[in-house]
């Protein structure tokens, strides 16, 4: 029977060799050179990803810190037409994420830059528009531009760590755009004193001049972004090889997978892929929420255009604190399911808070860190969890892409129940947020139930096998005897 703890973390006993280009190291390996090879790997790999995710969350964003400088009235955005923007940036991740994953997959990481570029013209589009129609257009292409960024990163990052070391890590990427969120609200309150610059609008050089840095970026760091494992040039030829063989030997990454239409589509078959899609809906939608309407909540509250940007900062800030102290205990204890649910009842708590809608303002914008709380440490777990117990790469990288893209299908809720009619309040809104938190709750809860039986029934019909397995058996993946998944 294979290795309890190796079991636990729902890696294979029985693995591809490692190749003539990575030796032949072999699991357990030195604790000492792995560490240093951890920290080489921690600052070459996770600060450029950090950067392009805090400029890709910002250009996402900045919609809702347009809005209250002035946009809403130059493109007359009555009714739902801000929700329509709001949501058709959604409806081009949808469309265009698995198909830009398999490129990322295919291409490699480098095609991350081009996708920036790309969704930077965009950003700059929005600000040039003269009717709402052209904002829509400019926003459903610059959705689509964005589809693989993040779902490209994770699995970039899933490539160079183990699965024990994947959510932390994950998790630190993911602060970038919490940060973004922090101080977005402050760029967006400075480069609004151009207004009129030029004879464009405050609102307008938000766009524009954001849209420039991001395509700025994308071209200085294009050297940066680091290939796939295999192809890394940054590590010795001794480090390269234990790198590699730490990776095979956990069962991740794999560099000759093929993919096709049809293989694609058997991947999407496996049940605990759409678990974690509604996992993730589950806390997306209240992230979206508070990402493109907090300003606009603040702002009933009493405050001011400028001091909603600014008080927009210290939920973004907690939030981050939160999830990486939270998600770090997560990985240490290796267990998934109770920090998520430990998620889930943050968010519920925050949720409640805006529902009840208590008199006192204080308590209202204290609901929002719950909410940011909450959402910042589940929303992360959702796609690592399901994303390491998916064995093979290209399963991994559909898994990470479809999670990530139908999940944040929950933005087309957010942006179509936040009634303008309804501000400050805002009932509908957060009373949704509430029954889709639950939903993603009972979610992970089906996984955690699924996996834990899966793994049983494994370890009864692995006690019936042979203990060496036929090595074709490793194309199995996460269907083979000595997979198990983690929880």
């Amino acid at each position: 029977m294979a290795n309890s703890d190796r079991m636990e973390k729902g890696v294979l006993a029985h693995d591809a060799p490692v190749s003539s280009t990575s030796s032949t190291l072999e699991p357990p390996f030195d604790h000492a050179a792995e560490k240093r090879l951890l920290r080489k790997i921690d600052l070459r790999v996770l600060p450029v990803l950090w950067i392009l995710y805090l400029v890709n969350f910002i250009d996402r964003a900045n919609i809702g810190n347009a809005k209250i400088q002035g946009m809403e009235k130059e493109l007359h955005l009555v009714g739902q037409r801000f929700n329509i923007c709001v949501w058709v940036f959604n409806l081009g991740y949808l469309v265009a994420g698995i198909p830009l994953q398999i490129v990322f997959k295919k291409y490699g990481p480098k095609t991350l830059c081009y996708m920036m570029f790309c969704w930077g013209i965009t950003v700059i589009g929005c600000g040039l528009v003269k009717r709402w129609e052209q904002l829509v257009i400019c926003r459903l292409l610059e959705g689509m531009a964005e589809a693989a960024y993040i779902s490209g990163a994770a699995y970039l990052i899933g490539a160079y760590y183990t699965k024990k070391e994947y959510l932390t890590r994950f998790v630190l990427f993911c602060t970038a755009g919490i940060i973004a969120g922090a101080i977005n609200g402050f760029v967006s309150s400075l480069i609004a004193r151009m207004n009129g610059t030029a004879g464009y609008s405050a609102w307008r050089w938000i766009f524009i001049i954001e849209g420039c840095i991001t395509i700025f970026v994308s071209i200085a760091c294009f050297p940066a972004v680091p290939p796939f494992p295999e192809d890394c040039k940054f590590l010795s030829p001794e480090e390269k090889s234990l790198m590699l063989a730490r990776v095979r030997a956990d069962g991740g990454h794999v560099e000759n997978d093929e993919i096709t239409f049809k293989k694609a589509l058997y991947y999407l078959k496996d049940w605990k892929i759409w678990a974690g899609v509604a996992m993730n809906l589950g806390v997306t939608e209240n992230a979206n929420s508070l990402a493109n309407f907090q300003p606009t909540i603040l702002k009933g509250l009493g405050y001011t255009a400028t001091q909603a940007q600014v008080h927009t900062i210290p939920v973004y800030l907690v939030g981050a604190v939160f999830s990486v102290v939270f998600a770090y205990t997560s990985e240490y204890l290796q267990r998934r399911y109770y920090f998520y649910m430990l998620g889930w009842a943050v968010l519920a708590s925050g949720l409640i808070v805006e529902v009840v809608y208590p008199t006192n303002p204080k308590v209202r914008y204290m609901g929002m860190f719950f909410i940011a709380c909450g959402c910042y440490l589940a929303m992360p777990i959702s796609i690592i969890w399901v994303s390491i117990n998916c064995a093979s790469g290209y399963k991994r990288a559909v898994a990470i892409a479809a999670i990530i893209n139908f999940g944040t299908a929950g933005a087309f809720v957010s942006s179509n129940v936040f009634l303008f009619k309804e501000a400050p309040k805002f009932h509908t809104g957060f009373s949704t947020g509430l029954g889709l938190s639950c939903m993603g709750a009972f979610a992970a809860t089906l996984i955690w139930f699924g996996c834990k039986h899966e793994n049983k029934q494994r370890d009864h019909r692995r006690a019936e096998l042979p203990v060496e397995l036929d090595e074709s058996m490793k194309e199995l993946g996460d269907e083979h005897p000595d997979f198990r998944f983690a929880l």
